[in-house]
Parts: C-alpha cells; structure tokens; sequence
C-alpha cells in the first residue's frame, strides 16, 4: 500500500480508489509515509482529510438506515419462531441461536461491500447447509457430538461473516485484522447499548408500576426479546458509519486489561500449586483451565489487532509477549491433562475437541511469541504479530467444520 500511494501521490483518482478499498490500510500506510512526503501540498491535504473528527454523529443513508431496521425485525422474529410456531424451545434455541444474528450481519456487510453474486451464493449455501444439517441431527440431550456441534456451529457462521466483511480482500492479512478490530469495537459498543436498554428498561417497568399497568409479560417476551436481537445488528451499523465512536476506547481497554490478565494468570497458576486441585482428575476444573485459556487468548489477540499504538509501544509489546509466554504454559498443562485423561479412560467427542482446539491454539500462541519475541527484540516489525494471528483464522474455521460434520458421523451420534 505505501509503494500504491508513493508512486500515486499526484493522481488524485487512483489516490481516491486505494482509499476507498481499504480505508484502514490506506490510512495506516499514509500515516507511515507521511513523515517523509511533509512540505507536499497533496500530503498536507490527505493528512487533515483522514485526521479530521466531526464531533457529530453520523446516521449513514436512509437506505442503511432500512437495512438495519428491516435485518432487526428479522432477527427478532426468528428469536421467537418457538412461540410463534409452537416450537419446542429446548430443541430450537441450542441448535439456532447463531442463526438469530450472523445471517444478519453477514447480509450487511454483503450489501454494504457490494460482494459478487457467487460469493454471495457461497455464504447463502454454507449457511443453508448448517441450518438444515443441525436440525436434522437427531435429538437426544445426552449426545456429546450433538452439544459439540450445537457449540461449534456460530463459529462457523463467525466464519461466514468474516468472509462477507472482507468483501474481495479475503486473503489479505490486514483485512482479517480489521475483522477482528471490528469484532472488538462491536463487543464495547454492544455493551454500551446493553446497559442503556437496562437502563431504560428500569424506568419504563417503574414507571408503568406506579399507574398499575402490568406489562413485565409482554415487555420481556417481545421488546426485551427484540432488542436483544437487535443489538448486535445496531452496534455493527453504529461501528461502521461512525469508526471513532469507540476506535479509541478498544485500544485503551485492552492496554489496561493486558497487564492486569498478566498479574492474574501469574497469581493464579501459583495458587493452582497451593490449591491441590489440578486438572488431571477434575474435569469441572479442565474445563474452566481451558475457557480461561480461550478468554487469555482473546485478550491477546485483540490487543493486537485492536490498536496501532501497540506497534510503537515496547513496553506494550513485552507484556503481550509474556502474556503470550504464560499462556503457553497454561496450554501445556491443559493439553498434558486432556492427554492424560485421553490415556487413562480413551478418546471421547469432548475430549477429542478439546485436544484439536488446545493444539491449534498452542500452534498459534507459539506463532505469536515468536513475533512479539522478534518485535521485543527488534528484529522484526509489529506486522508480523498480526499476520501471525490472521493467517491461522481460516484454520480454526476449518476445525470448527471438522467438528459439526464429521464429529457426529465418527463418533455414530454419541
């Protein structure tokens, strides 16, 4: 992109299309570049246009406008497709619940990208296909490959969204990151809109209290219900035509909480040591070692792909590399316990699962050290890390398929 903009500086069209394809990537390069093209009239020009903050908030087009309220209402009524059609809820809600929003966000993005019509055909038919397939699975509350791939589903969906996201910059390293910042904006902007509706929720209940009027019934079942769905759908929009609502409060988060997870994930693994408890007997407690090593994760890979001041920062960089180096050791005493286990009693669905997904993020966790290693040092620069973390997105999709098609075949159902 820099040797696009440098070669490009005076042709204004070209300028405007690189900008328009990839507006975070553009600005990026620029910002790299511009040190060096200050005293250039155009440069100057660019540098204001891609600095300026309006303080007002934007609403996007009326037709945006429509696609939001129309995709909420959708989402609304397939989160009480149950009660409208007398649906055992029991059967529905764990096998569809990904289905209430991803559908959505997925058909907004292919919209709001303009994708081609196969790419749009590739999404419809992959989404098609785990509707039918997980509810043709058959219902029994004690499959283990039946609550697998109840699990694994939505992240296959996430898969299908990422693809619509990235519209037809779909092998790009920079375009993968973006959805991963998108994902963590969508997570502070969605909070925000859950605890105003709290809020307003509260009020609205206390105050048709005080008139005698009941309506905690109807307004759980049907505005609380609709609303829920709805956030997601309202955030994503929010996100995408005002970027600088929260593009500075996900990087001051993850800069607070990745030290903060540090100290944690120190003081817990000694207390492990003083507790007796470990997870090669306790089975609760394997599962809690490996949704802690899940959320670690997630902390790493947002702070990575949710601020560029990380990249100039050295002292944010050597925490994420020890976080990276302790969560290493989390994963190896979580992966030697599944084996363990998997020795003593054999190889089940769940323990199967969970011994692909602790490879796979050991893999990917040792990618990652490895680059900030590298950034630490300054050997290397902070791209690397990124496209560490990208380019190992595409295999957890592909696990994840792995476990909602195949798992319940191998294992006959169980």
């Amino acid at each position: 992109m820099q040797d696009a903009i440098r070669s490009n500086l005076h042709n204004p069209r070209q300028l405007e299309k690189l900008y328009r394809e990839d507006k975070r990537a553009f600005k990026r390069a620029f910002d790299a570049l511009y040190p060096e093209l200050q005293g250039e009239e155009v440069a100057g020009f660019w540098h204001e246009r891609l600095h300026y903050e309006s303080e007002e908030i934007s609403w996007g087009t009326g037709q945006e406008l429509g696609f939001v309220l129309m995709a909420s209402l959708l989402a609304g009524i397939i989160a009480k497709l149950p009660q409208l059609l007398l649906l055992d809820e029991d059967f529905f809600y764990p096998r569809n619940i990904g289905f209430i929003v991803f559908p959505a966000l997925a058909a907004y993005f292919a919209w709001k990208n303009n994708l081609p019509k196969g790419r749009i055909a590739v999404i419809g038919a992959v989404t098609l296909l785990g509707l039918v397939y997980i509810n043709a699975l058959p219902e029994n509350n004690r499959s283990d490959t039946l609550a697998l791939a109840c699990i694994h589903l939505p992240f296959l969906l996430w898969a299908t969204l990422g693809v619509a996201f990235a519209g037809d910059r779909l092998g790009h390293a920079e375009k993968r990151l973006d959805f991963l910042r998108y994902n963590g904006d969508l997570v502070v902007m969605a909070t925000v809109i859950g605890i105003a509706g709290v809020v307003l929720s509260g009020i609205t209940l206390g105050l048709f209290s005080l008139i005698g009027a009941n309506i905690e019934k109807f307004y759980l079942n049907y505005v609380v219900v609709f609303g829920l769905a709805a956030i997601p759908i309202v955030g994503t929009y929010l996100t995408q035509v005002n970027p600088h609502l929260v593009s500075k409060v996900s990087p001051v988060i993850a800069r607070i909480f990745s030290p903060l997870v540090l100290v944690m994930l120190l003081a817990y693994l000694v207390a492990i040591i003083f507790s007796g408890k470990n997870p090669y007997n306790n089975r609760e407690f394997l599962l809690i070692f490996n949704a802690l090593l899940i959320g670690v994760m997630a902390i790493i890979f947002f702070s990575v792909a949710g601020t560029e001041e990380t990249a100039r920062n050295r002292t944010g960089t050597l925490i994420l590399f020890l976080l990276s180096a302790v969560t290493i050791l989390v994963n190896g005493i979580a992966l030697s316990a599944i084996l363990f286990r998997i020795s003593e009693w054999g190889f089940t669905p769940n323990r199967t699962a969970v011994l692909g997904g602790n490879i796979l993020i050991l893999v990917n966790l040792v990618l990652v050290t490895v680059r900030l290693f590298r950034a630490v040092s300054r050997k290397d620069g902070h791209a690397g890390v990124g496209q560490s973390i990208a380019s190992f997105l595409p295999v957890y999709a592909l696990w994840a398929v792995a476990v909602v098609f195949l798992f319940p075949l191998l294992f006959g159902f169980k």
